[in-house]
């Protein structure tokens, strides 16, 4: 069912139809509020945080003028990630980081950058495979069995409590309610992780790298990207929107400004609200 709200018969244009509005309007939507102390510090006997419990989300969770954006970052700890940190921390934004597990020990650097994540509370960890297939795509969605295994022991490892994923190289949906997937050929892998008890993320928009692995454009086409999503109904989920880009893209000054200017001009549009991907719709529903 396609979405009715009033302003698109007004006008098409979702950020520049408001002016400029201070986005300490919406510090207190979502996971943009004031962090609680108590929530962020509740602890395992092992001294590794517990995922917190989120309600079940529905659509009429969010009033029909606002839009939820789910900020998600690839491939971390790498070298982009004290860039993201510091971006997320001045904007007050709320993100999900996709850790990929050998990458917490590639480096004493990488490492440090993990635990940097981990005790961040705007950023939750979630599961991008330990391998990150080595880069072998094809062969590696081949063998469902060791894609599963692959998982199990980023989860393991990276002592990952929620099993929230995201397959390297691939575009793949399973939820209880969307099921996608982009090349047939990771179809069976992609069933063997649900059956496994993993909440299979894809991304609604994704932010690509230049051949110099920096972001690739401005912010203010990423901008029109993110009206013409929303406006055409193109999201999985109706005014929920993913967005993908990678730590690793976040080296040059340039990038960062962009990336920064982004969120900015969504914070200060006071249309959106941001949130981590724990509480995307119906995410927590267990799967069948």
């Amino acid at each position: 069912m396609r979405k009715n709200f009033a302003e698109k018969s007004k006008n098409k244009a979702f950020l520049g139809m408001f002016a400029l509005m201070s986005a300490t309007s919406i510090l207190f939507n979502g996971c943009n509020r004031k962090i609680d102390k108590k929530e962020s510090e509740i602890l395992i006997p092992n001294g590794h945080p517990i995922a917190k419990k989120v309600p079940k989300i529905d659509n009429e969770d969010v009033t029909s003028d606002k839009r939820v954006i789910y900020l998600t970052f690839d491939d971390g700890p790498n070298q982009g990630t004290e860039n993201l940190l510091r971006i997320l921390n001045k904007r007050k934004v709320c993100a999900t980081a996709f850790l990929v597990g050998k990458h917490a020990y590639g480096s004493k650097k990488q490492k440090n950058d993990l635990e940097l994540l981990r005790k961040d509370p705007l950023v939750e960890l979630a599961n991008h495979s330990f391998t990150h297939a080595h880069n072998k795509y094809t062969d590696f969605y081949k063998n469902p069995e060791s894609v599963v295994n692959d998982f199990n022991i980023a989860k393991d490892s990276l002592k990952l409590y929620d099993k929230i994923a995201r397959t390297p190289g691939r575009n793949i949906w399973r939820l209880n309610n969307i099921s996608v997937t982009d090349l047939k050929s990771s179809t069976e892998a992609a069933n063997k992780l649900k059956q496994a008890g993993y909440k299979v993320i894809g991304w609604d928009l994704e932010w690509k790298p230049t051949n110099k692995m920096v972001l690739k454009g401005k912010h203010e086409e990423m901008l029109k990207k993110v009206d013409s999503i929303f406006f055409n109904d193109l999201e999985k989920t109706s005014r929920h929107l993913v967005f993908l880009t990678h730590d690793q893209y976040l080296t040059d000054t340039d990038s960062v400004n962009e990336l920064d200017l982004f969120i900015e001009k969504l914070q200060k549009s006071n249309r959106f609200i941001f949130r981590k991907i724990s509480e995307y719709p119906k995410i927590n529903e267990v799967l069948n």
